[in-house]
Formats: C-alpha cells, sequence, structure tokens
C-alpha cells in the first residue's frame, strides 16, 4: 500500500485518512491495486494543495435530503426522444430485503424462459372493455439514435480493473494540473472555486470513461440524479446527466458474442424473422433492439418485439465495480457522509443484481401485466419467453414518446395523465403492494392515439411487505392532517428517526414531512394541487442543513426506491403543469388506516 504523508500538514493528515478508508474496500488485489493508484494520485494532491493554499479540492456541497420522506418536486429529468420498447435511453434510475416475488434466478443459465402460462401468456385484451387496447403495432423498425455511437464495452474484470484504475490515476494527474493552471492563472475553468478534482478537464474524462463502463456507474448516477438538482453540486450533476444521456451500444462483433452464446450459433433464422443490429436505444445494463418474430398459426405476418441485450461483464463486475466507484467517491469527497455512502452503495448493489437478472424481470413483468389488467389507460407489453433468457429479454414492441414530453397537450389532458400516473404509484404501493421502482420518464411512453400509458423496464421492480406498507400508509396520513406525535410515532416505527434526535432535528424533520405531505392534505379535497406553481422544494430547502447536520441513522432500505418512484411521479406532474385532486385520491388509501 502506498502512502503519502508528511506530518506537519493538515491537509496531508486528511490524504493519510483517505488512504486509510479506501484500504478498506476489499482485500482483493484488484481494489488494493486502485486504492495504490488512489493514494498516490491523492498524495500528490496534498503537495499541489500545499503549494497553492488558494485552491481547494474539495468544496461544500448539500447532501440530497434522503432524509425524512424526500419526494423533492422540481429535479430536473431529461427530455428523451420517442423510444418503443422495453428500455428506450438512458437512465436519469433496492434493499437488504429480498423481495418474495419473484424468486432469484441464476441469471447465467443461457436456457430459455421456462415460465408458467399464466405468467407469459395473458388473456386477449379484447376482452376487457375497460382496459387499454392492445396497441396497433407496425413492422416498420425505428430509427437509431442520431447520437448513438458503437464502442466495445470492457466485460473481463482485467479490462473493467484497468478502466477504473486509469481513471483514478488521471484524475489525480488532471487535480495537480488545474492546481498550477490556477495557481499561474492560465486556469481554463470559468469557475475557479470549484473543486480541483471536478475541474472541467477531469469531468469529462470521468464522463468519457463511465460512459463506456456502464452498468454500476450510471445505477449509481440514477439513483442520486432523482434528487432536487439543488441538493448536489453542480459538477457531480453535470456528471450524472452527461453519463445517463452518453449513448454508447456495443459494436457488431461484440454483440453477435452475446447473441450467440444466449440464443445459439443460428439464432438469427431460427428465432427471428428480422433483427436490426444497431439498437434504438441504449441504457445502463443493456441496449434495445427492434426484430420480428417469424408468423405462426395465429398471426400470418411477423411479429415486432423489442428485444433488450445485457452487456457483457456488467452482471458479474457489479462488487468490483461498485468498489472502485466507491474509491473515486472519496477521492472527490464529493458526497458527505449525510450521505451514507456506504449504504447508498449496498442498496445499489443489491438493485443492480436484481437488474441484471433478466429472467426475473420477465416473471415481474408479467405479474404487472396480470395486476394492472382492468386498469384504463395502462398497458404492460407481453414477454416473449421462447426468445428470453437471462441476458436477453423479448417483450411486444409498443409505441408512444417518454411520459415527460407531453407538455404540448391540451390542460384537461394533461391533468388526467398526471392523476393516472399518480393513481397508479399508489396502486402499486398500497393494494399491489408491488411496485415498479424506477421513475425514469422513458419507461413509461404515452400513445396519444390510444390514449394509453405502457409500463417498461420492471428490472427493479419489487415487492413490499404489510408490514412496511401498513405504518408508512399511516406516516403518510398523518403527514397530511399535521398530526406531530402520529408522524413522530411512525417515523421511528419505519426507521427515518430513532427517538434520540434533537428538538431541532425533530422540527425540521417534521416541517418536511408536512409539506411534502401536503397534496394530500384533506382540507384540500376537491381542490386540484396545481404542480407547475408548487414552492415546496424551496421550502423544505431551509431544513435540509439542520437534518444533515443532526440526523442520527440513514434511512430505511425500502425508502431508496419507494421514494425515487414517488418523487417520479410528483416530478412529472410538475413537469407537464398538470392540476390533480391529490387528496381526492389519497382518500381511497387513507380510509384503510
Amino acid at each position: 500500500m502506498l502512502r503519502i504523508s508528511r506530518r506537519s500538514s493538515t491537509q496531508s493528515g486528511h490524504v493519510t485518512l483517505w488512504v486509510r478508508q479506501i484500504s478498506r474496500l476489499s482485500d482483493s488485489h484488484e481494489n488494493q491495486f486502485v486504492a495504490d493508484v488512489a493514494s498516490l494520485s491523492l498524495g500528490f494532491a496534498a503537495v499541489v494543495k500545499r503549494m497553492f493554499p488558494a485552491t481547494s479540492i474539495s468544496q461544500e456541497r448539500v447532501d440530497p435530503p434522503y432524509t425524512s420522506l424526500p419526494l423533492n418536486l422540481t429535479a430536473a429529468t431529461e427530455a428523451v426522444p420517442s423510444g418503443r420498447g422495453i428500455e428506450s435511453v438512458a437512465k436519469p434510475s433496492i434493499l437488504n430485503v429480498k423481495p418474495s416475488y419473484p424468486q432469484p434466478h441464476n441469471a447465467s443459465s443461457t436456457q430459455s424462459l421456462d415460465l408458467t402460462a399464466s405468467q407469459i401468456v395473458m388473456k386477449d385484451p379484447k376482452s376487457f372493455p375497460t382496459r387499454a387496447s392492445a396497441p396497433q403495432l407496425s413492422p416498420q423498425p425505428p430509427k437509431p439514435d442520431a447520437a448513438l455511437t458503437p464502442a466495445s464495452v470492457p466485460s473481463s474484470r482485467v479490462s473493467r480493473l484497468f478502466q477504473y484504475s486509469s481513471l483514478a490515476f488521471g484524475v489525480g494527474l488532471g487535480a495537480i494540473s488545474e492546481g498550477i493552471k490556477r495557481s499561474t492563472n492560465f486556469s481554463g475553468d470559468p469557475s475557479p472555486s470549484t473543486s480541483l478534482v471536478l475541474s472541467q478537464n477531469n469531468i469529462e474524462r470521468i464522463v468519457k470513461r463511465l460512459s463506456r463502463m456502464r452498468g454500476a456507474a450510471l445505477k449509481l448516477g440514477q439513483m442520486l440524479s432523482i434528487q432536487d438538482s439543488h441538493m448536489l453540486p453542480k459538477e457531480f450533476e453535470d456528471i450524472l446527466l452527461r453519463v445517463q444521456n452518453a449513448a454508447n451500444y456495443m459494436p457488431d462483433s461484440q454483440l453477435m458474442k452475446v447473441m450467440n452464446t444466449e440464443l445459439g450459433p443460428n439464432w438469427q433464422t431460427t428465432k427471428f424473422a428480422s433483427f436490426e443490429t444497431t439498437p434504438f436505444a441504449a441504457a445502463s445494463i443493456g441496449q434495445v433492439h427492434y426484430a420480428t418474430l417469424p408468423p405462426t398459426a395465429t398471426s400470418s405476418i411477423p411479429t415486432p418485439v423489442a428485444v433488450k441485450v445485457q452487456y457483457p461483464g456488467v452482471a458479474k463486475s457489479i462488487d468490483s465495480d461498485i468498489s472502485y466507484l466507491r474509491t473515486l467517491s472519496l477521492m472527490s469527497s464529493i458526497l458527505p457522509r449525510g450521505m451514507y455512502l456506504d449504504n447508498t452503495l449496498r442498496v445499489a448493489r443489491m438493485e443492480l443484481g436484481w437488474e441484471c437478472d433478466y429472467v426475473r424481470e420477465a416473471a415481474s413483468m408479467s405479474r404487472m401485466r396480470e395486476l394492472v389488467d382492468g386498469m384504463r389507460g395502462v398497458y404492460v407489453p407481453r414477454v416473449f419467453g421462447d426468445v428470453s433468457t437471462g441476458r436477453v429479454l423479448a417483450c411486444e414492441f409498443v409505441e408512444g414518446v417518454a411520459i415527460g414530453s407531453v407538455d404540448h397537450l391540451e390542460q384537461r389532458k394533461r391533468d388526467e395523465i398526471g392523476a393516472r400516473m399518480l393513481k397508479l404509484c399508489l396502486e402499486q404501493l398500497f393494494t399491489f403492494r408491488f411496485m415498479q421502482t424506477d421513475p425514469n420518464w422513458s419507461n413509461f411512453l404515452y400513445n396519444e392515439r390510444t390514449d394509453t400509458i405502457h409500463l417498461l423496464d420492471f428490472g427493479a421492480a419489487r415487492e413490499f411487505p404489510a408490514t412496511f406498507t401498513d405504518p408508512y400508509l399511516r406516516l403518510l396520513k398523518a403527514a397530511s392532517k399535521r398530526d406531530r406525535d402520529a408522524a413522530i410515532e411512525y417515523s421511528e416505527k419505519l426507521g427515518f428517526l430513532t427517538g434520540l434526535e434533537s428538538e431541532t432535528m425533530l422540527n425540521a424533520h417534521l416541517n418536511s414531512l408536512f409539506l411534502l405531505a401536503s397534496p394530500f392534505d384533506p382540507e384540500r379535497k376537491g381542490v386540484p394541487f396545481d404542480f407547475a406553481n408548487q414552492s415546496i422544494t424551496h421550502s423544505v430547502r431551509a431544513d435540509i442543513p439542520v437534518m444533515l447536520r443532526e440526523r442520527l441513522t440513514p434511512p430505511p432500505d425500502e425508502s431508496y426506491s419507494l421514494h425515487r418512484s414517488l418523487s417520479g411521479s410528483f416530478l412529472l406532474c410538475s413537469r407537464i403543469g398538470a392540476r390533480v385532486d391529490c387528496a381526492t385520491l389519497f382518500e381511497e388509501y387513507a380510509s384503510r388506516v
């Protein structure tokens, strides 16, 4: 282990502490090598810090409000092009509780899905007059995003180790270079007061490398970026947004290797009538292709499908990738103690494991298809199990635009869409207790012609136990009524509070909770809540420094995915300027407890 320290230097003391923290990441040789590289880079940066005291390697920042009930309403989520299929773009996108359904599956299996008929073959949608009609599919393939570019995804542990190690070393040298430039007034950074580590050149370096790595880097970005854009440092927000929107995909040679392994060497002729080798979308775990299935006895024409193909090496590299990302986070000091980084990474590791198991996702998708059967204007595409494996997932091709792009519609229609999405969210949580927890707007495609919302991407779908949802419903009900005692009681039962908090912390927690639940205030029944003109986030922001400073425990594991989904629904309503009678919607559920 390399160590660089000067006992007479306070900055060096911090570097030594960082090095010791990094050295505890893992006992593996791989992570030790990354730690050595990071240590050397940080040591150089410490020397620069002493030479150029006017510059800074870290900066003050505000932690995303994972405290209390973080339903932030103004986070920026990038509008995306039209999407059609399982997962249409890179995501903005858990727990230590094993879901009871569906059971985990060995994702390394290359056998086709062997799901029950009730999971895969659903009733004809036409037999349900209140259900959204099955989409009228066009055999014409969608046009690939012009920004898509081929780039081989590092698939082996050694190649991924090299990528992360090179990034760590490059970021360290970049910090040194930036320190010298700033001290001599030659810096091209328009914001010289910002972090040396997160200089503009280093941001470019990080974005380029992580965009190629995919997997864990994008998942961590998904978990953090759903927060209010004002809660994260601007540099970090820029990295997350750009990495998520990066459009790299596997070159044909790598794609063919994956497909041959999963579906056999003759898959193009035995499994499909046609298959577009250039994907029309790229995401964090895989890329999506347009294809058609051969005609059958019940269909005289080829059936259009969306085929999601997982990037090689992502599933096997989850643990090492998470450790490398932790190292980089420690290097930049961008995430403060209040973020509970280890807890966040542990949850991300678990959810990544779920998302890499396409058999689990197929079962979740089929289950949700049955659950929403009969809901007006909501549709889940059918899974085709005979052309799906643990690394390949095929579902019917559906058309629509990302739901965040419907702000051009008339106010009445936008209000209706917002109400439908909030209703769906509450129904999943408090009735189904099974939820699609990825709120990326591209996972909800709206077809204006059929007035249908298509639900996609069930990799992170999970079941919530009644022992969590019941007290959570009581907490939300108490908060909507501003019942202080009940809110404290259920906050402690759920694990948001320990019971040992100071009065200052309690007041900040309750104030933010009451504000966030205010759309459900029973006294507002019959009065639509105007999401376009809400000021909740601005009001809550005043309490964040107190909660960051005085909170005593990280939030419960369930809250990461739950709040991401609830936040996504609120953010969507804000994005499209919907006016929704939230109190009347919530009354149905509040009356159950």
